[in-house]
């Protein structure tokens, strides 16, 4: 009987963690979800990407308190169901969290130096420094926000993973490739 597992990934905006992500995903065999899964959901409650992205990004008030808390709830639930049909890598989602009491769950933050994320982000939107200073902020303050709404954690708590990595200068495949192998020994697969 094949043993299952989930590797949860949570980075810095312009760290590449997606293409970690989905290169990991490729190595280990097993499906990458990151916000595609909520398509169900939202088309459920018909709301554009858009609309989810705000009510996840702006600090809780009364107005968005209940709407935020539902989505979120619905998420969790569905994570938890394909985690247990199948191994997969999860892609942000507060996945440390959700998975934190879970023996099967290997847990991934990803960082690095401002400067080179500015610099990643400002080649692949085609944007000046300024701008891309000012995405970063404004998205890692998004998802800090919403981290803390509902784990009550902040994400730059090293506690929280089996492994932060200052991803800095370094190519998708040789971090997908070191995360795979430190998978592969603590969860004995």
């Amino acid at each position: 009987m094949e043993k299952r597992f989930i590797v949860t990934i949570g980075r810095e905006f312009g760290t590449g963690g997606r293409k970690i992500a989905s290169e990991l995903a490729e190595m280990l065999g097993v499906k990458l979800y990151d916000r595609q899964v909520l398509e169900p959901i939202r088309e459920g409650r018909q709301l554009t990407q858009e609309e989810v992205d705000q009510i996840k990004s702006v600090k809780p008030s009364w107005w968005y308190e209940n709407v935020s808390q539902d989505l979120y709830n619905e998420e969790e639930q569905l994570v938890r169901e394909l985690a247990e049909k199948e191994s997969c890598v999860l892609l942000g989602r507060t996945g440390f969290h959700i998975f934190r009491d879970d023996e099967r769950a290997f847990k991934v933050f990803l960082i690095a130096d401002k400067t080179f994320r500015r610099d990643k982000v400002a080649r692949r939107l085609n944007i000046n420094e300024g701008s891309a200073d000012a995405l970063l902020d404004k998205v890692d303050e998004a998802r800090e926000n919403f981290t803390k709404t509902f784990s009550g954690k902040t994400r730059y708590d090293a506690r929280n993973y089996d492994l932060v990595l200052n991803v800095t200068g370094l190519e998708p495949t040789e971090i997908a490739r070191f995360i795979a192998g430190c998978v592969t020994r603590k969860l004995g697969l």
